[in-house]
């Protein structure tokens, strides 16, 4: 039986960290054999850590009950005994750029969670389905920070989870226009209904920073490798709307696309069901089966019904008709803390160590 990498676990103690420790729970390749957080958790066990804040309808895995958290901030001690880390820190950007950047630098690989890194030209950030080659930069990354094997990949936003896969199926009809509205749950926030009640029964048209994310990071996943950085792809153009919506989990995206070579609903319909990206070919341990589905229904996909489909790391599409203004409009709905946030982050790490770049040290 093959040994399993050992994982450190940065920022365990937040929503997205605690779907990282249900998800890490007898994992074919990963173990988590040590937790970090801030200097505020330091010193006590990971169950007393989070007492009060366990968000998951499921108990803590007793593997990492008693594990000491550590302060993230000591970085050479924290990574002496781990082959590689997640990274799912709340802090500031600038803090989260240095503190992923000084774990690379102990030769020991960032799969990170947060946004600090993403549009650095050499850091990939990838949805292991769409743009699997993008981790070849990691090359050129290593040069530039000076390591053997230390580096930093990133998986993007969550909300452009739903709509980007399903566009990526259609890309030989070259999408030119894209307009999305997302509607997102409140725990992209990292929040519950308990903690954030004025979401009761309430709609929030504004996400801070959501929109130029939304509407940038695409164009960097569909971009190119070119002189030691990742070139983002000119086209397509998209305008987007972030709304937040009283639901727990699942943001959901309703678009309208136009293309240079306008397909038919039938076509879009087969490659939608027909795609296979990497990570099914690979047969990665949480790749779905299949990645995209269509729903004929015309009330699907419903976030709460639809949301946890591929064991929450699938896409579900639905309601494609022609549109006055573009040439089509549909629905789409993705799991924002599983496929979005640590859900798509393991794959990551999944395609990684196929690949060969996480090894133990």
């Amino acid at each position: 039986m093959q040994k399993k990498l050992k994982v450190g676990l940065i920022g365990g103690t937040g929503m997205v960290g605690q779907r990282l420790v249900s998800l890490l729970h007898n994992h074919p390749w990963f173990e988590i054999v040590a937790m970090a957080a801030s200097a505020s958790s330091a010193g006590k066990s990971y169950e007393e850590a989070v007492e009060g804040r366990w968000k998951l309808d499921i108990p803590i895995p007793e593997n990492v009950k008693s594990l000491p958290v550590q302060n993230a901030a000591e970085v050479e001690k924290f990574s002496a005994d781990v082959d590689f880390v997640f990274c799912a820190v709340d802090m500031k950007k600038e803090e989260a750029k240095a503190l992923e950047e000084s774990y690379a630098r102990t030769e020991t690989p960032v799969v990170s969670c947060n946004s600090a890194n993403r549009m650095v030209p050499d850091v990939p950030m990838v949805i292991p389905e769409v743009n699997p080659d993008h981790i070849q930069i990691i090359e050129a990354q290593k040069k530039r920070l000076g390591t053997k094997n230390g580096f930093i990949a990133v998986k993007p936003n969550c909300s452009i989870q739903s709509y980007v896969p399903p566009l990526h199926a259609l890309l030989e009809y070259k999408p030119k226009n894209v307009l999305a509205c997302t509607y997102q749950a409140i725990s992209g926030a990292g929040k519950n209904f308990a903690e954030w009640p004025e979401m009761v029964d309430n709609i929030i048209p504004f996400i801070s920073g959501e929109e130029e994310k939304s509407e940038n990071e695409p164009l960097k996943i569909w971009g190119h490798i070119e002189n030691n950085a990742i070139v983002n792809s000119p086209s397509p153009v998209i305008t987007t709307q972030c709304i937040r919506v009283p639901v727990t989990d699942g943001h959901l995206a309703a678009v309208f696309v136009s293309f240079e070579k306008k397909p038919t609903k039938e076509a879009i319909i087969e490659l939608w069901n027909n795609f296979q990206g990497k990570p099914q070919l690979l047969g990665l341990p949480s790749a779905p089966q299949p990645f995209l589905k269509y729903f004929t229904e015309e009330n699907r996909p419903q976030t709460k019904l639809d949301r946890d489909f591929g064991q929450g790391m699938g896409v579900t599409m639905g309601r494609l008709r022609e549109d006055k203004l573009y040439d089509y409009k549909f629905i789409c709905l993705s799991h924002n803390v599983l496929r979005g946030a640590a859900g798509g982050a393991v794959l990551i790490a999944e395609l990684l160590k196929a690949e060969g770049y996480l090894q133990a040290k």
